[in-house]
C-alpha cells in the first residue's frame, strides 16, 4: 500500500525530522516548545553529537540514543523516542544522562564548569500509569524543603496514549506536536494546526512526506517499522509467558501469596528477556535487511546508528 505521510514515530523518520542539520532549527524549535528551564533563556542556537556514546572503558556497554545536542550555554539534550516498552526503560533515561553528563571535557578538578544534561522522552505507551497528565517533568529537589539545590538533571517525558485533544482545540505548540506525533501519519488534513505558510511543524510535516524520500531511505524506513512491530509482539509473548509461568509457580505454592510471588518472578524474569534482546537487537534485524537489499555499508551506518564495525561484521557474516 502506497502511503502519502510516513509515522513520525518511526525511528528513521524522527533522525530525518529532528536529527540532520538540515533540520537543526526543527529540533531546536522543538526544545524550546517542551522543555521548561530556569536555568537559561530561549536556546538560539544547536550542535548535534554523535549519538553514540562510547564507553570509557572496552567492557563497558555503549549507548545509542536518537538525538543528542548541545545550545549555545553548552547544555546536552538527550532525545528519544520510546515505540515499544521496554522494562527499566527509566533506568536506562538516568544512565544515559548520566553518560553524557561524565563525557564532558575533562577541565581539571574544577566541576563548577560542567553542564546540565536534559532528557526528553516521546513514549508511545504510558510510562507512569498512575499519572493523569501526558506530560511529567523529573528533577532532584530537597525532600524537606522541596528546593531543587541539585539543578544539573532532567528528565521530561511526553506519554502519547493520555493525549487525547482533538486538532480543533489545540493552543499551544507543546500540544500540537503531541498531536502530530500520534496523528501526522493518517494523512488528515492538518493545516489548522500551522500557525502560517512557514511554520515549524508544517516543515516537520513535509518531511514525511513519501516521494520526498529515496528507495534507500524508503527501505531503511520499512525496516525499521517491521522491527518495531517485531518488538511490539515480542513484549506481548513475554507477557503472556511471564503471567503463564507466574501461574504455574503460584499453583505449586498454593496460597495466593505465592500465586502473587510466582506471578511477579516471572513477569520480572520475562522482562529482563526482553531488555536483553532490546533495541540493539532492532537495530541489527534492520541494518541485515539493509544489506541484504545491497544499500551501502556507510549508508546502513546512517540509517541505524550502529558503527561500521558492527556492519562490517554482518556484512561478513551474510556472505558466508
Amino acid at each position: 500500500m502506497i502511503v502519502k505521510y510516513l509515522n513520525p514515530r518511526n525511528d528513521v523518520a524522527f533522525k530525518r525530522i529532528f536529527g540532520t542539520e538540515k533540520n537543526k532549527d526543527i529540533l531546536m524549535h522543538f526544545l524550546n516548545d517542551i522543555i521548561v528551564s530556569d536555568s537559561r533563556g530561549i536556546i538560539k542556537q544547536v550542535t548535534l553529537i554523535n549519538p553514540t556514546q562510547q564507553p570509557e572503558i572496552a567492557s563497558k556497554k555503549q549507548s545509542i540514543v536518537d538525538v543528542l545536542c548541545e545550545d549555545e550555554y553548552g547544555v546536552k539534550y538527550i532525545v528519544e523516542m520510546q515505540v515499544a516498552k521496554v522494562a527499566g526503560f527509566e533506568k536506562r533515561a538516568q544512565y544515559y544522562a548520566a553518560k553524557a553528563y561524565a563525557s564532558q571535557p575533562d577541565k581539571g578538578d574544577d566541576y563548577k564548569h560542567l553542564k546540565e544534561v536534559i532528557f526528553l522522552a516521546i513514549t508511545e505507551y504510558e510510562m507512569f500509569p498512575k499519572k493523569p497528565d501526558y506530560k511529567s517533568v523529573h528533577v532532584i529537589l530537597d525532600q524537606q524543603s522541596h528546593e531543587r539545590d541539585l539543578k544539573d538533571f532532567s528528565f521530561t517525558f511526553l506519554e502519547l496514549p493520555k493525549f487525547t485533544k482533538d486538532i480543533h482545540s489545540l493552543s499551544t505548540y507543546q500540544e500540537k506536536w503531541c498531536y502530530f506525533f500520534k496523528h501526522a501519519h493518517e494523512g488528515e488534513d492538518m493545516q489548522s494546526i500551522f500557525a502560517n505558510n512557514n511554520d515549524i511543524i508544517q516543515r516537520a510535516y513535509h518531511e514525511l512526506e513519501a516521494h520526498n524520500w529515496t528507495n534507500d531511505e524508503l527501505l531503511a524506513y520499512e525496516s525499521a517499522e517491521k522491527a518495531a512491530k517485531d518488538a511490539r509482539a515480542r513484549e506481548a509473548y513475554i507477557k503472556d509467558e511471564a503471567r503463564e509461568e507466574g501461574r504455574a509457580e503460584g499453583r505449586q505454592e498454593g496460597i495466593k501469596e505465592g500465586m502473587e510471588k510466582g506471578m511477579e518472578k516471572g513477569m520480572e524474569k520475562g522482562m529482563e528477556k526482553g531488555r536483553q534482546e532490546g533495541r540493539h537487537s532492532e537495530k541489527l534485524s534492520i541494518a541485515k535487511n539493509l544489506l541484504s537489499f545491497g544499500i551501502d555499508k556507510k549508508k546502513v551506518s546512517e540509517f541505524t546508528g550502529l558503527s561500521l564495525q558492527e556492519i562490517e561484521k554482518l556484512y561478513d557474516f551474510s556472505r558466508r
